[in-house]
């Protein structure tokens, strides 16, 4: 396994692996309610990459890298809007996006179940973070946010997911519970507004790259319905920094094209994996784009690949 630089213990559980992203999205859901109730919030340490509370399950790392120095004095330059090769394949994703299939009458017991095969950074307790062989992750997250959730994860057991992000409190607006998600806009300047006014209040430095994070988020983590989903992939087009990568494999190796944007503070590349034909989401994955806190450029650091979603009526049922 793939060693990163040590990190300081922040609260975990002993013996739980957890994942950091995790961690760190509870760390920013309780800087909000802090902001909120007027008291100060505690500040973030910088070798946290800035992440969006998406959803109370993250399942997908935060990996642990240094923030790099900027090489002088200059601000960084601004990101340039996307080509029109990279609107037009968001277009063909978006229309493809409209016509999948619509999961019917969803109650607000029931549970969106995510499996996937996943690999990333988490922190081995006191120990050198590691990034994990590539396992199968379970997710069953609750419809309206208010029952427990649980994430099963081969090798490492399974935990449950209290109930930490509730309707009209502290990040439920960006979150991928399905009751949250099905109330996004359906037209793609609404939802644009929405990317552009919601998530800086939990992104980091870059409002382009929080916006993105964000709409990763909601496709990794929940079931869209289609006009949300094509109304996500319109406003990504409009984006600055957002580009195309050819030639990329999901984690369990399927070939697909990528919708791509790195951060500007970070030495990090997000990239979303869609089939080339039918434009279907296999998944996504971060690239180290420099040598950085002894991770190679070109390493993939973080890796989910979605297998399958469903609405079942318990945590644990599978399909």
């Amino acid at each position: 396994m793939n060693q990163l630089p040590e990190l300081p213990e922040r609260d975990l559980p002993p013996g739980r692996h957890r994942l950091l992203k995790e961690h760190l999205m509870t760390e920013i859901r309780h800087e909000a309610v802090a902001v909120q109730e007027g008291a100060p919030a505690p500040r973030r340490n910088k070798w946290l990459r800035p992440a969006i509370a998406a959803t109370a399950v993250a399942t997908a790392a935060a990996v642990a890298f240094v923030v790099l120095p900027s090489s002088g004095s200059s601000p960084t330059p601004p990101a340039k809007p996307p080509r029109k090769s990279t609107a037009a394949l968001l277009e063909d994703i978006a229309l493809a996006a409209e016509h999948e299939k619509s999961y019917g009458t969803v109650r607000d017991d029931q549970f969106v179940y995510v499996e996937s095969q996943v690999s990333y950074a988490h922190d081995g307790g006191g120990a050198k973070s590691t990034v994990d062989p590539l396992h199968r992750q379970e997710v069953w997250t609750s419809v309206d946010g208010l029952h427990v959730g649980l994430v099963r994860q081969a090798g490492m057991g399974s935990h449950s997911v209290p109930v930490d992000v509730k309707p009209g409190k502290a990040g439920w607006d960006v979150s991928s519970f399905y009751n949250h998600v099905k109330t996004l806009p359906t037209d793609a300047d609404a939802m644009y507004d929405y990317l552009a006014t919601t998530a800086p209040k939990y992104g980091g430095d870059d409002k382009n790259q929080a916006m993105f994070v964000l709409v990763g988020d909601l496709l990794r983590d929940s079931v869209v319905p289609p006009k949300q989903s094509a109304a996500l992939f319109r406003a990504v087009a409009r984006i600055p920094g957002v580009a195309t990568v050819e030639g990329v494999k999901d984690a369990t190796g399927r070939p697909g094209v990528a919708i791509a944007r790195t951060d500007p503070y970070n030495p990090l590349r997000d990239e979303w994996i869609f089939d080339a034909k039918t434009y279907e989401f296999l998944g996504e994955r971060e690239v180290a784009t420099k040598d950085n806190a002894g991770v190679k450029k070109g390493t993939v650091t973080a890796n989910t690949a979605i297998l399958r979603r469903a609405i079942v009526d318990k945590a644990g049922e599978r399909p």
